[in-house]
């Protein structure tokens, strides 16, 4: 188990999904992690958002749509120290501002940016939330990845915006790049992978995309559970250091993996 009341700046810090029917992604959520909502809050004239509880502990948040033509997706936020500065940083290293910097009041204030390749995060200023409160364990986000057609240039925006910098194992469609946040010590002692890593970068084919991955006690479980509630399998099993990792669509069309790992002793 690994509790968070803080993040520093530059380190993903909360997943959100936004849902045509929300009570349907709450039902379903619930289901595949063991989520209890918490709320509703108000989003935007007539929607709502609830935040996503396991044992009690915030770990991601899901809303209504805030427009019709918007897709449904899984967001990302990245921690900013002050969230006008980071939207001109991003503006600067050639981002683009998706939905310009509003108050969350009293959790903190936000904004929802692009890299140059579309792949579309958020910003998060936490004032009474920081962000995720539980990771890295089953029914938890454990960490976000990032799609890119070019993966080189991309490392230099989220080097420009955010500090990162990067570690690239492997070429082609088999490379895999660790974003890391030099000082930053997070994650948990064992993991194989330095404790700087904050994100994972891929060479993507299609558009730009982040999404979140949850760890969970079996992989193949939470796939079969997956498909059972009108979702499928975009990436059949396969390994990865932490354990066996599916890439999901849910119900409603938001990407997102599952990895099974053992953490409940």
């Amino acid at each position: 188990m690994s509790q968070r009341n803080e993040y520093p700046a530059g380190v993903p810090c909360w997943v959100e999904t936004f849902q045509p029917d929300v009570d349907a992604a709450l039902s379903f959520y619930n289901t595949l992690f063991g989520w209890d909502p918490f709320g509703p809050g108000p989003l935007g004239d007539d929607g709502s958002y609830y935040v996503a509880r396991l044992r009690g502990w915030d770990v991601a948040g899901i809303g209504s749509l805030p427009a019709p033509d918007m897709a449904t997706t899984w967001l990302t936020s990245v921690a900013v120290a002050a969230v006008d500065v980071a939207v001109e940083a991003v503006t600067r290293a050639g981002g683009s501002v998706v939905t310009a910097p509003i108050d969350a009041a009293p959790a903190g204030r936000s904004a929802v940016v692009a890299d140059p390749f579309g792949a579309v995060h958020g910003l998060w200023e936490g004032a009474s939330r920081a962000g995720a409160q539980l990771i890295n364990e089953p029914g938890a986000w454990a960490m976000s990845q990032l799609a890119s057609p070019d993966p080189g240039l991309a490392a230099e925006f989220y080097a420009a915006a955010y500090g990162w910098t990067t570690e690239t194992f492997g070429t082609g469609d088999g490379m895999v790049t660790l974003f890391r946040l030099p000082g930053y010590v997070g994650g948990l002692p064992e993991q194989p992978v330095s404790r700087e890593v904050v994100a994972t970068m891929v060479q993507g084919h299609g558009p730009a995309q982040w999404s979140p991955n949850f760890w969970v006690p079996d992989a193949g479980a939470a796939e079969k559970l997956t498909a059972e509630h009108g979702g499928r399998t975009v990436v059949p099993a396969f390994t990865t250091p932490p354990g066996t990792t599916v890439v999901l669509v849910d119900p409603q069309g938001a990407l997102f993996s599952v990895t099974g790992v053992d953490r409940t002793g």
